[in-house]
């Protein structure tokens, strides 16, 4: 997704849309990560949590197996890709509401979600798209609200900065640099958010998957 007219789609092209779900398992140990982002999560009966880029709904669907009484929300830009997802809900049982639209105008009220979490998301991002994608978020997430995001990261070594040549390629450098040079946590603190810290990281076939973390403090608004 991108903030001019060039909508970037989650294997690049809307022909692989399909391929999306077996190639992020096969590639990116996609339920030890996002289980570890998930642990992270303080899920409580009663709040309402929305997934941003969700793709075909995976992560959604796991916040809501793992807390019944959440308010899930999934968001993506890609009408077909939120059919898969919808499909995807159906099929294990769980409330999932997926809402068409874009991350860097999101038609949600102010302080309306509890956490907002995304997966494999924001390195489809152009700088500009990135920092107003962030300042959203900072205002739809109520005072002392969480965000939990889990994309690729700078790179351990040189073998997983060689290895994340596939991401670049498939997706663009220009979304993806600042991804590998590691600048996620202060474009989160550029937006407003505090206690940014970075939970884990995790080599994988494609590079360096991290998960980062950070508040909207209680006594911040979304004018800073």
């Amino acid at each position: 997704m991108s903030t001019d007219t060039g909508y970037i789609h989650a294997l690049r092209f809307a022909s692989l849309s399909a391929l999306y779900d077996p190639v992020v398992a096969l590639t990116s140990r996609e339920q030890t990560f996002k289980s570890a982002l998930l642990d992270g999560v303080a899920l409580e009966p009663g709040q309402r949590v929305l997934d941003i880029g969700c793709g075909t709904g995976t992560l959604a669907c796991m916040v809501a197996q793992r807390e019944p009484e959440v308010e899930v929300c999934g968001l993506d830009g890609d009408p077909a890709i939120l059919e898969r997802a919808r499909r995807k809900a159906a099929e294990r049982g769980v409330p999932v509401r997926f809402s068409h639209g874009m991350s860097f105008q999101l038609p949600f009220p102010d302080n309306h979600f509890d956490s907002v979490l995304s997966s494999l998301f924001f390195h489809h991002l152009n700088p500009d798209a990135k920092q107003r994608t962030l300042a959203e978020i900072f205002r739809v997430l109520k005072p002392a609200g969480h965000l939990h995001i889990a994309d690729w990261g700078a790179a351990q070594d040189p073998l997983m900065r060689a290895a994340f040549l596939v991401i670049q390629l498939v997706d663009g450098f220009a979304t993806t640099q600042d991804s590998v040079r590691g600048k996620l946590p202060g474009m989160m603190e550029q937006a407003g958010f505090n206690d940014v810290h970075v939970d884990g990281r995790f080599r994988t076939m494609l590079g360096t998957m991290e998960i980062v973390r950070a508040k909207r403090h209680a006594s911040r608004d979304a004018s800073h």
